[in-house]
């Protein structure tokens, strides 16, 4: 699919492609596939996107084998189930923050990353307190670049923590500062000549930027492998993704994808890993032992965001623009339901037990429960102005809620 030059209107969703011809299917999905970017994360300049690579290989999808018996005992869930709970509201977390996303350490702590309008990272406890606020300020000659001098600048996007909650990994969008060009874009392609930015990880124990990895052009999403072998970083402007070795802190594959790659989720086995290809339909398979990528199409209008349950059997997607979250069976590798949760559903969070899904919408400012076995929305809340990350603490049932505009909202599923 080749995506349109940015700024014509959007006139209406995407129609069932059963309906209409070849032409007028691939200009509504284009069409709406730039709606949803253009609500994406900023409201985008010009410039227009590369078409998907020929390089992409297209293959059967199959799901990842299941988890382990040991691992499957982890996934059992509690009593309540998930689903049976109700969203209740706690607190209020304001200050000096514009939090692009909010992440669990299922340890205790919260990091709320502020982007270029703070340069920080805030870091609460489960009682909401500030424990620190880390500033994005490093000397990357001393974390062995040493071609910058001087000190520079990120601008935290998202974060994730290693399985043992040791380090957190977050992705800075553009980096400010002696050596660094223009800021990145949200409407780009590899030709753009955005500079490569980098990857912080982050000592929880000291608080602390210990050590930085070079990846991509305007990287977003990030995760790490559960067997804490690979952080995978989607970059947005560069159509990739960056492999990096949690051990050595350097990239060891890069892998084309195609347009902004965002969203990343890796099966509960770590062998593979899929990534939403935000300016297409489609969802990319990744088999982490060879490498070879595949896709799974036809899954709907700007795939953003993705969740797999506890058993690596389904994949959740929000599709930023048709207002849906839709349910992915991995082993026949399709969409086979879906549900309608507000405007413009952004990020999600899913339960231990995999049967409940925490939906934040942005431009509807609420948060949806979907109960995953028939998709249906079971429960929606209001939250502050432009909701964008969640995040679920499993020991607490606490729900935090980053709200772009400049607050924390906190629940508990109780």
């Amino acid at each position: 699919m080749r995506p349109l030059s940015p700024g014509r209107g959007y006139q209406g969703r995407a129609p069932p492609p059963s309906k209409y011809g070849r032409v007028r299917r691939v200009t509504a999905i284009a069409i709406a596939v730039l709606i949803g970017l253009a609500g994406s994360e900023w409201a985008p300049g010009g410039g227009t996107p590369r078409p998907e690579p020929r390089g992409v290989e297209l293959t059967a999808v199959n799901a990842e084998p299941a988890a382990s018996p040991a691992t499957r005992s982890l996934a059992q869930p509690a009593e309540p189930p998930s689903a049976t709970l109700r969203l209740k509201r706690l607190r209020q977390i304001t200050g000096r923050i514009s939090p692009k996303s909010v992440v669990a350490s299922q340890t205790g702590l919260f990091f709320a990353q502020n982007m270029m309008y703070r340069h920080t990272i805030t870091v609460y406890d489960r009682r909401f307190r500030l424990v620190k606020t880390i500033q994005d300020a490093v000397r990357l000659d001393r974390l062995g670049y040493p071609k910058y001098r001087g000190t520079v600048r990120g601008a935290p996007v998202e974060a994730a923590f290693s399985p043992n909650g040791r380090y957190a990994y977050v992705s800075n969008y553009s980096m400010y500062g002696p050596g660094f060009g223009p800021a990145g874009s949200d409407v780009c392609s590899p030709s753009s000549g955005y500079d490569s930015s980098f990857v912080y990880r982050i000592d929880v124990s000291r608080l602390s930027i210990d050590r930085a990895v070079r990846v991509g052009a305007v990287p977003k999403f990030l995760a790490v492998t559960p067997d804490d072998r690979y952080v995978l970083v989607a970059n947005w402007c560069s159509y990739d993704l960056s492999v990096a070795s949690v051990r050595t802190g350097r990239v060891v594959k890069r892998l084309r994808l195609g347009p902004y790659p965002r969203g990343i989720a890796v099966g509960p086995a770590g062998k593979l890993a899929y990534v939403a290809l935000m300016g297409t339909t489609t969802i990319a398979r990744v088999d982490l032992r060879s490498f070879r990528v595949s896709t799974i199409r036809n899954v709907g209008v700007s795939p953003r965001h993705l969740v797999i349950d506890p058993t690596g059997r389904y994949l959740y997607a929000t599709l930023n623009a048709e207002d849906r979250v839709v349910k992915i069976d991995l082993r026949r590798g399709r969409v086979i339901a879906s549900a309608s949760t507000g405007r413009t559903p952004r990020s999600m969070a899913i339960a231990p037990d995999g049967r409940s899904l925490y939906v934040v919408n942005y431009e509807g400012a609420t948060l949806s429960k979907v109960r995953t076995r028939d998709m249906r929305v079971v429960q929606t809340v209001a939250t502050g102005p432009h909701p964008i990350g969640v995040a679920y603490d499993a020991a607490t049932r606490q729900v935090w809620v980053a709200c772009y505009a400049g607050s924390i909202v906190v629940f508990k599923d109780a």
